[in-house]
């Protein structure tokens, strides 16, 4: 795991023994996501700061056993939409009801190679996208390279699971679209090629 010095840059309340070491396990993962949502390494940098901070005055309330990953990331998500709705960074709210649930589902440990292949995504996918309209962004960031489940990004967005399959399968063609191109077959129809997955296998 990657050190971020802004992590221990400002005074935070001391967690519950033993929460502290596994929420910063997944430091380089909040990171790449916060990175993707701003565009922009301060942004993410504080992002992340937020989330962490918020995680660590709530550790108190989070069940041992659940999906402590799923759960930072519901946090981080959280705070990002109300940032981006109230247009500032520095007061944000986190919804205590969609905190405490988002670590009820477990999932799968992500082996160091399916971790690798999320940190090197080549540049013309990167950038396709970053060219996403942002709803899109997110849903298929979260479930193609961060493999959270339909009903994980459910919670994390605060959508119905149904907006959540929508918005992939419309990201998912952007993508394809964006990647590829569309090519019209010999009648002048466009070609109807399924999209490819991000990264990973999808669960």
């Amino acid at each position: 795991m990657a050190v971020f010095p802004f992590l221990t840059g400002r005074a935070r309340p001391e967690p519950v023994e033993g929460f502290e070491p596994a929420a910063l396990a997944e430091a380089d993962a909040l990171y790449r996501t916060a990175l993707r949502l701003t565009r922009e390494p301060s942004a993410a940098e504080d992002l992340v700061q937020e989330t962490y901070l918020k995680a660590f005055r709530a550790a108190a309330r989070f069940a041992a056993g659940t999906n402590l990953r799923a759960w930072l990331f519901t946090i981080l998500m959280n705070t990002f939409r109300n940032a981006r709705r109230d247009g500032a960074r520095d007061v944000v709210a986190v919804d205590s009801e969609i905190v405490d649930r988002a670590g009820e589902d477990t999932k799968d440990v992500v082996t160091p190679e399916q971790l690798l292949l999320r940190a090197t995504l080549d540049a013309d996918l990167q950038a396709a996208l970053d060219g996403l309209p942002p709803a899109f962004r997110e849903a298929v960031w979260l479930r193609d390279v961060e493999e959270f489940s339909y009903a994980e990004i459910a919670r994390m967005l605060d959508i119905p699971a149904g907006t959540v399959m929508s918005r992939i399968s419309r990201g998912r063609r952007l993508l394809f679209e964006r990647l590829s191109g569309t090519r019209p077959d010999h009648q002048g129809r466009r070609t109807t090629t399924e999209p490819p997955i991000v990264a990973g296998p999808s669960r």
